[in-house]
């Protein structure tokens, strides 16, 4: 499963609140010599008061505050005008992060923040070293009814849906199965939904691991987390997960799995009987307003692809590709940088 990560510390907010608490709240006030009893009491109560609300504070804090998790993926509105979602940002490192927390902060996988950043550590990326922020996705080319749309190459889950009339689409980055035991592609739908699941282990892993039981039991030791939706192929299931860092990886044997806490906000709001569209798609082109963009994942298992020529393929079928600089468009396909590029003509 490979070296895991180590546990962010999240410096900042956490020694925030502990200067909080570190304050004195015993009653302090001038000697009775030299301030009358009216005076005395006035004060006592107002530092009773004062300490009462300080602390009120740091306990809606406490329950409030999830370090270094975002409390739930953004809502895009899309349109055949707009089928870019998000805009590439920076973060400085600080401390002693690793890839693996900075990518499940900024709801991104390993494979994401990894292809954005050639070069850099994944397990020490340096304290100070600005990387780059891989937060803006083409949407794939497919048919975007309500339902979810998961696309092998990239590693990512979209989920198309509608709220007061509008068209809006939600992403997450997802772990995928491993070579031999591919995420399989097809249309299939949500057929159950299970809170706290057991897994029930297959016999072809038991016997890669006799160790294991037949059947793992609900916990933190599970691996298929506290939420599971099964497709109709009836093996396939999206579940969540006990190992986060696998999140980007090819991981399982042919499950999506997603962060704990994408895995929790999908599954109450995916109802059963939603259509789910598997696809490999390593390239993707769209607009957004009068600008091209494509992205370009690195698709390890599809060894012969040719990147090059299914994306001008693309642009053709979308009516774009007189609107392409041939030389973006020729770095953005080397490059492979995984998240979206203006390559328009006159940038």
């Amino acid at each position: 499963m490979g070296k895991g990560p180590r546990r962010k510390k999240s410096h900042n907010t956490i020694i925030s609140a502990c200067s909080l608490l570190s304050h004195n709240y015993s009653l302090s006030y001038p000697p009775s010599s030299a301030r009358p009893l009216t005076d005395i009491l006035s004060f006592t109560k107002m530092n009773i008061m004062k300490n009462a609300i300080r602390l009120i504070m740091i306990i809606i804090f406490a329950f409030l505050y999830v370090p270094g998790f975002a409390a739930g993926a953004e809502a895009f509105r899309y349109g055949e005008q707009n089928e870019v979602l998000g805009k590439v940002g920076r973060y400085t490192v600080s401390n002693d992060e690793s890839l693996y927390e900075i990518a499940r902060s900024y709801k991104t996988g390993f494979n994401e923040i990894v292809a954005a950043n050639p070069g850099v550590d994944p397990y020490v990326p340096g304290k100070g070293r600005t990387l780059i922020l891989p937060t803006a996705w083409v949407l794939p080319d497919s048919k975007r009814d309500d339902g979810i749309v998961i696309n092998v190459s990239e590693m990512r889950l979209y989920y198309f849906y509608r709220q007061r009339g509008r068209r809006l689409v939600k992403t997450y980055p997802i772990g995928i199965g491993d070579e031999g035991a591919d995420t399989p592609e097809g249309k299939f739908k949500v057929t159950e939904k299970i809170v706290h699941p057991a897994w029930y282990v297959p016999a072809s892993i038991r016997k890669e691991k006799p160790e294991l039981p037949e059947v793992v039991p609900p916990g933190p030791d599970n691996p298929m987390g506290d939420y599971a939706m099964r497709l109709s192929l009836g093996t396939v299931l999206i579940h969540g997960t006990d190992v986060p860092w696998g999140i980007g990886k090819r991981v399982s044997h042919g499950c999506i799995r997603l962060y704990p806490e994408d895995i929790e906000e999908l599954f109450h709001n995916v109802p059963l009987g939603t259509k789910v569209t598997i696809i490999k798609q390593p390239v993707k082109a769209g607009l957004s307003g009068d600008r091209v963009y494509v992205e370009v994942n690195e698709d390890i298992e599809q060894k012969t692809f040719d990147y090059l020529g299914e994306l001008q393929n693309l642009l053709k079928k979308k009516g774009l590709i007189d609107r392409v600089n041939p030389t973006s468009l020729e770095a953005a396909v080397r490059e492979k940088t995984g998240y979206a590029v203006d390559i328009s003509i006159n940038r």
